[in-house]
């Protein structure tokens, strides 16, 4: 089998790392003493959120607790159009602020459907945060409180995206090629 190279970078590492930082300047200014629950999409989400975290000062920091759930509608380049939940929440969220990060919003099913599954748990506030957001190819209304960047409808790779499991530790986004 013959395996496809990203080919060319859409967001340097630098640039990912400014933005991330912009983010978490943000995200500490509203975010200020109130305890709060960060909640991960995976697995694109994962190195995002955690430099995130890394970044936000130790007063914001100090008080959150993060979990992930792990939830696809992927295989390959395509939406299923079903989205899967693997691995559900093992924080309690009731009357907690939350935050839910994840790496790309494409049709917002994925995230529509997190956002379902954490409403149901009685959380005072959920607010999300993602790194890439491709607002063209959008089919559901998903709020998207934080965003890092807008993209284009290009299928990309690196920073916690990946086909096929193949690209997710690339520090850079960048776009794939579906050609062999």
């Amino acid at each position: 089998m013959s395996h496809s190279r990203p080919q060319k970078v859409l967001i340097s590492a630098e640039e990912i790392q400014s933005r991330v930082q912009e983010l978490a300047t943000q995200i500490a200014s509203d975010f200020t003493g109130a305890p709060a629950v960060v909640v991960g999409i995976l697995n694109g989400a994962a190195p995002f959120m955690m430099d995130l975290l890394r970044l936000l000062p130790a007063s914001v920091a100090s008080t959150l607790v993060y979990d992930f759930v792990d939830a696809t509608s992927y295989r390959g380049s395509e939406s299923t159009g079903e989205v899967q939940l693997s691995h559900p929440l093992g924080v309690n969220i009731a009357e907690q602020e939350v935050l839910v990060v994840d790496g790309i919003v494409d049709t917002g099913a994925t995230l529509q459907t997190v956002l379902a599954v954490l409403k149901v748990k009685r959380p005072t506030s959920i607010r999300t945060c993602v790194l890439l957001d491709k607002v063209s190819r959008r089919k559901f209304d998903v709020p998207v409180d934080y965003r890092g960047f807008e993209i284009e409808d290009l299928f990309v790779v690196g920073y916690g995206m990946d086909f096929d499991g193949q690209f997710r530790g690339l520090r850079h986004v960048a776009v794939h090629s579906l050609s062999t």
